[in-house]
């Protein structure tokens, strides 16, 4: 049985306040990404009565870390999705990342609609911002149950050799992977640990899978966000930070704002201004946010885009 939780211990929160700068460098841009399961009888051996998915999670980042790679020894964060579906260790290792201005935010699938994800089911994540700074994108989901299965992918670039946003993406096919975690050949969790622990190696082909993909990834471009200008950026204030109530950003700068995105630490776009936005002052309500770090995205009608940290008490 896996759990998923989207809080994050307040010494991690309070350092990356203090130690990590979010910023989209010169540019940014808004995917959607759809994970479609294809994992069947026909091609992956007789499905368990519960086969499903964990959430699908990750995170953006840079080629200086690297969350999974076959070859490679899993995590503990990794090794706990693959083995129970969880996802907080894994977490933590992107808090670290983004800590050392490797990563830029969690990601996080709510599986919203399907509870539990089955095995054939669609799970969608919107609003994934990602900046040149980050432009890498890894994903991780459960084959559930299993010994120590999954499916995703690795640091998946989403700048093309020119260093622009990739605008069209061929759907990518998901094969199953051992995490080299935990021992047993059949659909099952009650199964002793590997030891020593193996590397991560594909399960394509191999019992009781065969050489067709579990699952699809359409990664797919919705818009390109910003181009960022330093006296733009020194313009824009957030007051009080943190704050208790109603927010207030301060715009001085010359041009109007025209949006406003709030997002969670994992990535989840959880308020949004997109209309009637005038004055050098706008005043947004607290309302049902909860306490924590956020992410507020401050766009304007030329199509200048920042990003500035918010912490509500």
């Amino acid at each position: 049985m896996y759990t998923t939780t989207n809080t994050f211990k307040f010494t991690y929160l309070f350092l990356l306040l203090l130690f990590t700068t979010f910023s989209f460098a010169q540019s940014s841009a808004r995917y959607t990404v759809t994970f479609t399961g294809l994992w069947n009888s026909m091609d992956h051996g007789m499905l368990p009565s519960n086969d499903h998915w964990s959430p699908l999670v990750g995170t953006t980042h840079n080629s200086n870390v690297t969350f999974w790679e076959v070859g490679q020894l899993a995590s503990p964060g990794i090794e706990d999705v693959a083995e129970i579906g969880d996802s907080d260790d894994l977490f933590l290792e992107i808090d670290a990342a983004i800590l050392n201005g490797d990563a830029g935010v969690a990601i996080n699938e709510l599986n919203e609609g399907f509870n539990p994800n089955e095995a054939m089911g669609t799970s969608i994540i919107m609003d994934i911002i990602v900046s040149e700074d980050f432009p890498l994108l890894t994903l991780i989901t459960m084959i559930a149950p299993s010994p120590d299965w999954f499916a995703g992918i690795n640091s998946f670039s989403l700048l093309d050799g020119s260093n622009n946003w990739k605008t069209i993406i061929p759907p990518i096919d998901m094969f199953p992977y051992d995490a080299g975690t935990e021992d047993g050949m059949g659909y099952s969790t009650d199964n002793s640990s590997t030891s020593p622990q193996a590397l991560i190696l594909s399960r394509a082909g191999v019992t009781p899978f065969n050489n067709q993909p579990v699952g699809t990834l359409t990664i797919t471009f919705e818009e390109l966000l910003s181009v960022e200008t330093e006296s733009f950026q020194n313009s824009i204030r957030i007051s009080p930070n943190p704050a208790s109530d109603v927010i207030r950003i301060s715009n001085n700068s010359t041009s109007t704002l025209n949006a406003i995105y709030i997002y969670d630490i994992v990535g989840n776009l959880v308020h949004k201004i997109d209309s009637n936005i005038s004055g050098n002052t706008i005043s947004i309500q607290r309302n049902e946010l909860g306490s924590g770090l956020y992410l507020v995205n401050i766009m304007s009608e030329n199509g200048q885009s920042i990003t500035k940290k918010l912490i509500l008490n």
